[in-house]
């Protein structure tokens, strides 16, 4: 089609309710449940093309965490977490691709409308696509200006938190659009007490005094799959990290560095928040390591456990 987005160009299929069907061909109804109510859950997931050859990065905890939301949600999926496995790496060999994005999203489609989801069908889809740098290749190294937002993350107490919901996101777009549309490349949302949540769609790291700090699951983030690798990968390297921390909105502008970590933007440097530079205003020195790190372990592809060879 010539007005398929840019990132999609030259994708042939997608994997949609156990067949293969051409990506012009992958539509859904209009009165589809999850579009008119959000009743969708998805996972976002890389492969790399590794010393091992092409792997996708920590799929078993994807898949973990794409069944137990939507355990939370009443979603039965019609698949096992191995038919899905199957299914995805097929659709790699079948695009010919080295290294991208994976997206799995199951969710209630075409059925009675109202807020009872129970008598729709539930459907499941599976795309990949190259995807460079989320937040722009220069990000990597040059970091990003950010700003928190007016918008809150909401609560585990009203939506669950555990959970990587279609409808939720709207939360993210809204301290998205807010941010861009004042000029900065990504936003930080505090949670209902006003502390520190995290990014959009990603998690935040804070280093000071060369300690590393994060928030911790009861501030209402997402427990990100990225941000259990970076505790993982800081502790290895002798950092002392704090995985359970509460950060006040004031330490961000304070902190010797802050940095996002997700599966999109993988280890992203923050320059600067709400104008107040961060540091030198440069990628810092235990991002760099960490993030070095990072990329030398996708690159690597071991250890073996974290990487599914397709």
């Amino acid at each position: 089609m010539s007005d398929r987005p840019e990132m999609f160009e030259g994708v042939e299929e997608i994997w949609m309710d156990g067949e293969f069907v051409d990506f012009d061909d992958a539509q859904i109804h209009v009165l589809t449940h999850a579009l008119h109510y959000g009743t969708g859950v998805f996972e976002g997931v890389r492969c790399y093309d590794t010393d091992q050859g092409t792997a996708i990065f920590r799929w078993e905890e994807h898949l973990d965490r794409l069944f137990n939301s939507a355990e939370v949600y009443d979603i039965d999926i019609p698949y096992t977490k191995a038919e899905l496995d199957e299914a995805t790496r097929e659709l790699i060999d079948r695009e010919g691709l080295d290294s991208g994005y994976i997206r799995p999203i199951a969710f209630y489609g075409y059925g009675p409308l109202g807020l009872n989801p129970k008598e729709s069908p539930v459907q499941v889809a599976l795309a990949v696509w190259p995807w460079g740098a989320y937040l722009g290749d220069e990000a990597l190294e040059e970091g990003v200006d950010v700003a928190v937002s007016s918008w809150r993350k909401y609560s585990s107490s009203q939506i669950p938190t555990n959970a990587k919901t279609t409808g939720t996101y709207v939360n993210s777009v809204l301290a998205s659009l807010e941010a861009k549309g004042n000029g900065y490349e990504e936003a930080i949302v505090l949670n209902k007490e006003g502390n520190v949540a995290e990014g959009p769609g990603e998690n935040l790291f804070m280093v000071r005094d060369g300690e590393v700090y994060t928030t911790g699951l009861a501030e209402s983030i997402l427990d990100g799959i990225t941000r259990r690798t970076v505790i993982e990968l800081a502790a290895e390297m002798g950092y002392t990290v704090h995985d359970d921390a509460t950060i006040s909105r004031g330490e961000l502008y304070t902190a010797d560095e802050l940095f996002f970590s997700g599966t999109a933007a993988e280890i992203t440097p923050i320059r600067s928040v709400d104008d107040n530079e961060i540091g030198a205003g440069t990628k810092g020195p235990v991002t760099d390591e960490i993030q070095a790190r990072f990329f030398e372990v996708v690159e690597d592809g071991q250890p073996d456990e974290w990487f599914t060879p397709v």
